[in-house]
Order: C-alpha cells, then structure tokens, then sequence
C-alpha cells in the first residue's frame, strides 16, 4: 500500500508517529513516501516567539530533503528524516552538521546547500498543499494519506504518545486505514494529558 506522510522535523508528535508507522511498514507491505510540512510557512510564528528559530531550521532541513528527492533520491528521505530526527528528538540538537549526516547515509554532501537555498520552498509549499488539501487547515502534524475505496484519502494523526506493543501497533494501523476509508468519518479526539515519551523509542 502507497502511504504519504507529511512531516515537519521538529515536530515531537508528527517523530512519534513516524517510529509507529515504520514498525509496522514491513508487516503491512506498506510504501511510505514522505513529503513535507513546514510549520514555519503554516503557523508563520513572530521574530520573537520561541517557535521561531526551531521550525526555520527545520525549513532549512526540509529544503535538503527536496534537494534530494529533485536527484531522484525519493526513496532515501525516510533515512534522512530519521537522522534529523534522532538528533533533534534524543540529542536535543538542532544545530547539527547536515553535510556529514549526507555523507554517513551514502547522499552527496552537496545536498547540504540547499539549506540556505528558498528555491525549494515552492516544492515544499506545492507539496504541504496537495496534504492539506485532503484533510483542511485546521490541522498540524502528522498527516497521512492512502488510497482508499474512493480515492485518495488523508487524516491528521494519530496522535500518539508512547511506542506500543508490536501487535497493539498493527493494530492501531489497520484501524486508521478502516476510520480514513469510511465515508463520512472525519473526527475523533480527546485531551491530550502527555508529551511524548521518546525513551520508547528504539532505534
């Protein structure tokens, strides 16, 4: 199954939803193509907020993931997203060397210019509008989109916590697939009373 995940790098959620989604990527022969958000460009934060300068880095960060997409290395920007990810969500960093992580993953460490290149930013707002065209504005990160008895169709979410038990885990998928797939189904939701627990994650 071809599965698109749009993805922002600083967000924690949207980081633990990617973890559960490639647990079970294997299990349920599922094709992850991953596309970009940037929250930067959505919420469009002040100078002065603290969100500011963690979601413009992660702009610049995305800008490399569709300088490697445009050299036809699609299929690698899930290992790349995971390495921005470990450092950001485990290291706490996000000043971090995006040349060498290109070079340790086998990608040109040229990629790495197009941090400060906005020549990028019209795929990357080409693509976080095909997103948030299937699931509206009111909505952040993760979105998911997989084809469906009518077409394509998107969700926000889910929104999740903590890794889970393996079958808990394929579980949860094939209940997301039956909620995205029923006509009519747009919305469940409760308070969110925690962040996310990285130390569930395993690499």
């Amino acid at each position: 199954m071809k599965v698109e995940f749009w993805v922002d790098p600083i967000c924690p959620f949207c980081w633990m939803t990617s973890r559960w989604i490639v647990s079970v990527a294997e299990d349920r022969d599922l094709e992850i193509e991953w596309q970009p958000i940037s929250l930067m460009f959505k919420n469009n934060p002040p100078e002065d907020s603290p969100f500011y300068e963690p979601t413009l880095r992660t702009l610049h960060l995305l800008r490399v993931m569709e300088s490697a997409r445009a050299a036809g290395h699609g299929d690698r920007l899930g290992e790349l997203y995971t390495e921005f990810g470990r450092r950001i969500h485990h290291d706490e960093q996000l000043d971090f060397d995006v040349a060498q992580i290109l070079t340790d993953l086998g990608l040109d460490a040229t990629h790495a210019e197009a941090l400060d290149d906005d020549s990028f930013d019209l795929p990357i707002h080409e693509r976080m509008d095909e997103g948030l065209a299937l699931v509206g504005d009111d909505v952040g990160t993760p979105i998911i989109a997989v084809d469906g008895a009518a077409g394509r169709v998107g969700l926000f979410g889910p929104v999740i916590t903590s890794m889970m038990p393996h079958e808990a885990a394929l579980k949860l998928w094939d209940g997301f697939v039956l909620m995205a797939d029923t006509p009519g189904f747009f919305e469940l939701k409760r308070t969110r009373a925690d962040g996310p627990d990285m130390s569930t994650i395993t690499f």
